[in-house]
């Protein structure tokens, strides 16, 4: 067992989760960013719709922040968007992140993943005692609350310290943490959405409205992280909506006043002064229509209306009875 003394190092850890909601529209797998006091076992999560560099800074910061601090040291395994997989160094953007919040970075040796078994049982814990109970229905803001509820639950864990019982919470109350900068490091986050009926995208639990006319049209949301402020940009990367940011998950709708007066404007173009339709025309159905109906019914709409005359067959039958008696002589010799 390896000792870790108090406010020493945070152990930080992707959690792949399998089968997230398709509303989700993060792919085959949700993105779990969990991190653990190495002393008290405290570990918090948030959750990403990737794991790419912005993403990954956005959810450090938010883990931190949710355990109060950071410690003094970091560790890693060896994530592509920290360090060079082959050789475990610290790659010059991440090395900028960890300055800015004054913490240092480990990297786990090959093949040592006891060096973070603290934040490997807190992925067990979130895996089990959550993520097999999580709906379908829930919004990615909801699955958050969720995971943060359980999260405090396991703050009353017990331990024996010195042959005394203490509480996980307890432990990590008296950890010495480094205060956080007031805002989070400031990466580039970048996400696309799909413009709805109403020109509005979602983003972080709220939506934000762009020109009309694009609806279905696939576009870009440009954050920096602890800014404002949001940008909304084309594919070619055009900006065409800048919105000051809701509190995330608030539920609300954004929208600038110049795209409310174009969509009003939209709208009353569309209307028309042509005379309303009349309501008393009879209008039988057509061939067509009779057509589709017979196809609705299981049986197949005969194109030749001779075809769907009914011949009765009973004179035919009946004929055909008399035939199968063979005549006697007396009716032999009559004829």
């Amino acid at each position: 067992m390896i000792a870790h003394p108090p406010g020493e190092e945070i152990q930080f850890d992707w959690l792949e989760l399998p089968d997230p909601p398709e509303e989700w529209a993060v792919g085959g797998h949700a993105h779990l960013l969990v991190g653990a006091l190495a002393h008290s076992g405290r570990w918090r999560a948030v959750l990403a719709e990737s794991e790419d560099f912005p993403h990954l800074v956005h959810a450090l910061d938010q883990v931190m922040r949710k355990l109060g601090g950071t410690a003094r040291r970091w560790r890693f395994d060896r994530m592509a968007t920290v360090c060079y997989p082959s050789s475990g160094q610290v790659t010059a953007a991440f090395a900028g992140v960890a300055k800015y919040y004054g913490a240092g970075v480990d990297i786990c040796p090959p093949r040592r993943g006891n060096r973070k078994g603290v934040v490997e049982k807190a992925n067990h814990s979130a895996a089990q005692r959550w993520w097999r109970t999580v709906p379908d229905h829930l919004t990615l803001e909801q699955a958050q609350s969720g995971v943060d509820k359980l999260a405090l639950r396991m703050d009353e864990r017990r331990r024996r310290v010195e042959g005394m019982t203490v509480t996980v919470a307890e432990l990590a109350a008296g950890e010495p943490m480094l205060d956080l900068p007031v805002r989070p490091f400031p990466a580039e986050l970048e996400v696309q959405r799909t413009v709805s009926a109403q020109s509005l995208v979602s983003f972080r639990g709220n939506f934000y409205s762009v020109p009309p006319g694009m609806p279905g049209v696939q576009v870009r949301l440009v954050h920096r992280l602890g800014e404002d402020y949001l940008h909304v940009a084309t594919a070619g990367r055009a900006v065409i909506a800048r919105h000051r940011r809701a509190v995330d998950g608030a539920g609300q709708t954004v929208r600038d006043a110049g795209h409310v007066i174009a969509l009003e404007r939209t709208v009353l173009a569309a209307f028309t002064e042509r005379a309303p339709c009349k309501t008393k025309v009879r209008r039988p159905p057509s061939e067509a229509a009779l057509a589709e109906a017979e196809r609705l019914r299981g049986r197949t709409a005969a194109v030749n209306p001779a075809e769907r005359v009914v011949i009765d067959l009973s004179h035919y039958a009946a004929v055909a009875d008399g035939l199968r008696t063979a005549p006697n002589s007396e009716e032999e010799n009559a004829d």
